[in-house]
């Protein structure tokens, strides 16, 4: 040991360790849409000082066509992509070496049908289409709820069938206007979708052998993905129906408690939990509304609290984070390279302010900052304060069009626009 005592080796081996366990407080795999919570943001730290050329990257590699998120999980990335398969364009569940971007295997999971809605428009709504739902890994498995509303469950280490249902096919399911898009939703055992006919249009499976635990009522699904979440004390699975919010009991599908809220077109964002409030919205014409939830001797009940019209306040499919009071997002329809990053009252709905620019991409909260994937594919780092919006970093790290949010999965940010995929790394040594 050389000079060094035995208690000062002790000490810095000991200071060591706490260190080691303290980057790892909070790492965790982003294992489905939104996160392993549900609601867009980590608990991870991560660099927040990126120098000129922007965080390092591991690696990035060519992709095709599609608006999937990356998911995580056992070292692998998960995500979809449309390829040419058999002389067909089909969505591909691919599964890649996390560490090095090497595809270690890809499935068919059918036909890619959008109905052109993501090539179309303006010139600089160009740069691809493609799948618009991400993949879920669970306990050595990855869950994929195609744009044909097929519900599947993969080996996660071949890509091996386990199960699969056809909504349309086993529970009378009727698609939607650009097909759908919701991820499939896990929390404990079982795996949540809507999409089936009346009386089984919201539907739990168990994850592990894809029988139907409970389906119930009668709401024509939306593009938008459930989430779970513990209001009030009591677990709960919120849809964003074409009735407006639904919560059900997850294990019964019984419903706690509904807010109609007004369709047109198109619904895709998730519903966000602000402690006892709900917030939901939608573009074309729609706008914005929040929800206080209470409960009683008789029940739960849903009151609104406000509500935007969408000339002020919309989001289309960006769904916001949320944080001490307060919801990040990017608001406005088919604002293509110009939409604005907002930050909005969660108690109030009042926009406390609002920078153009961002296009319609994603938001993940991470470190108390906003992590915002622009649709052209720039990554950029603003502080979570109502105050004023105060970027931190920004870089450029992707080519094509970004219509998803980012994952962060320890200490790595993983990001994929429609032309390739990259992993940066942002640990904090």
């Amino acid at each position: 040991m050389g000079t060094m005592t035995r208690q000062s080796f002790i000490f810095t081996l000991t200071t060591a360790l706490a260190g080691a366990s303290a980057c790892e407080v909070g790492a965790a795999d982003w294992s489905q849409f939104r996160g392993p919570n549900h609601d867009g943001t980590s608990a991870e730290k991560i660099l927040t000082v990126w120098p000129g050329t922007g965080p390092q990257a591991i690696w990035k590699e060519p992709m095709t066509d599609g608006f999937s998120a990356i998911t995580l999980g056992d070292g692998k990335a998960f995500t979809q992509e449309a390829r040419e398969v058999n002389g067909a364009t089909q969505e591909v569940c691919v599964a890649l070496d996390a560490n090095t971007g090497r595809e270690l295997w890809a499935v068919p999971l059918g036909i890619a049908k959008y109905d052109g809605g993501g090539n179309k428009g303006t010139p600089d709504n160009s740069g691809g289409d493609g799948p618009r739902s991400t993949p879920t890994y669970d306990g050595g498995k990855v869950y994929t709820y195609s744009s044909q509303m097929i519900l599947k469950c993969m080996n996660a280490n071949n890509g091996q069938q386990i199960w699969a249902c056809d909504m349309k096919a086993e529970h009378t399911g009727a698609n939607i206007t650009w097909e759908s898009a919701a991820s499939p939703l896990i929390d404990g055992d079982l795996v949540f979708v809507a999409g089936g006919g009346s009386g089984e249009a919201l539907l739990a499976f168990d994850k592990n052998n894809g029988h139907v635990v409970w389906k119930s009522q009668d709401d024509r699904m939306t593009q938008s993905t459930p989430v779970a979440a513990t209001i009030l004390g009591v677990r709960q699975v919120i849809f964003f129906t074409q009735n407006g919010l639904v919560s059900v009991v997850p294990d019964t599908g019984a419903v706690l408690w509904r807010f109609p809220f007004h369709f047109q077109t198109s619904t895709a964002i998730s519903p966000v939990v602000c402690g006892d409030i709900v917030y939901c919205s939608a573009a074309y014409g729609v706008g914005t509304s929040a929800c206080k939830i209470s409960k009683s001797a008789d029940g739960f009940a849903a009151e609104q609290l406000w509500h935007q019209p969408a000339n002020v306040l919309a989001n289309h499919w960006s769904t916001p984070v949320y944080t001490q009071g307060y919801l990040y997002g990017i608001a406005g329809q088919a604002k293509f390279g110009k939409a604005p990053l907002v930050c909005v009252e969660a108690a109030t709905g009042k926009v406390m302010w609002s920078q153009a620019g961002f296009g319609p991409g994603g938001c993940t909260l991470v470190d108390g900052r906003v992590l915002v994937l622009s649709d052209a594919g720039d990554l950029v780092l603003v502080k979570a304060t109502c105050d004023s919006y105060q970027e931190v970093a920004r870089s450029h790290v992707l080519g094509g069009k970004c219509w998803n949010a980012a994952s962060v999965s320890n200490g790595r940010i993983y990001a994929r626009s429609t032309r390739e995929g990259a992993s940066l790394d942002v640990s904090v040594r």
